[in-house]
């Protein structure tokens, strides 16, 4: 079976997650979870973030962007991701895993 695109790209951001050590979990696309939830959730360093991944000049459906901005709204980090600006995601990785953030639970 061939790779789409945006496999390649879910592929990309895997492993920039795993180099950097962050917790993160794919949502299963099965039907069973919530519709528009990111591509990837996880957390590094104490900072909640999500990916949303497309490839080409793939969009974000009004449904993905209403769950990208709820996550915004909860201080959370939400980014669509893709073979344009994949190279920021690892950038923001390496500022999170330096940065030093204040928890007071």
């Amino acid at each position: 079976m061939a790779r789409t695109k945006e496999s390649v790209i879910k592929t990309r951001i895997k492993n920039i997650l795993k180099e950097f050590q962050c917790y993160f979990f794919m949502p299963p696309a099965n039907g069973y979870g919530r519709a528009g939830i990111p591509d990837f959730v996880g957390c590094l360093n104490g900072m909640f973030f999500s990916i949303e991944a497309k490839a080409g000049k793939g969009k974000t459906t009004a449904l993905q962007e209403k769950e990208l901005q709820k996550i915004r709204d909860a201080g959370g980090f939400a980014i669509v991701v893709n073979e344009d600006n994949i190279h920021n995601l690892k950038d923001l990785m390496t500022t999170w895993s330096k940065q030093e953030w204040t928890y007071s639970p």
